[in-house]
């Protein structure tokens, strides 16, 4: 039963680190560079202070993701699918 869980998550970690590591990928990617940095204000906000703004907040996930896909908000359409730009929103999380 040990080994199991340890294994569950070892995986978990694996598979984590691996989503950290492409989000930066995905956001040149899926176009969120031409308006976000991670460090500094452009267009849009920095990754970081979107992070600490949220940090804490059990919902966050959910609220960045409805709030930049919401076709009557004010974020232009991102070209990353769902499970990326939910990728994408984690590991903006942990910045």
């Amino acid at each position: 039963m040990k080994t199991i869980l340890l294994s569950a998550i070892l995986a978990a970690g694996v598979l984590s680190l691996g989503a950290a590591q492409a989000s930066p990928e995905l956001s040149k990617s899926a176009g969120c560079v031409k308006c976000h940095d991670i460090e500094k204000k452009k267009k849009g906000p920095a990754f970081k202070d979107s992070a600490a703004k949220y940090k804490g907040k059990a919902d966050a996930e959910a609220v960045i993701f409805k709030t930049i896909t919401d076709p009557k908000g004010d974020h232009p359409e991102m070209k990353a699918s769902a499970d990326d730009t939910k990728s994408m929103i984690k590991w903006i999380l942990t910045l």
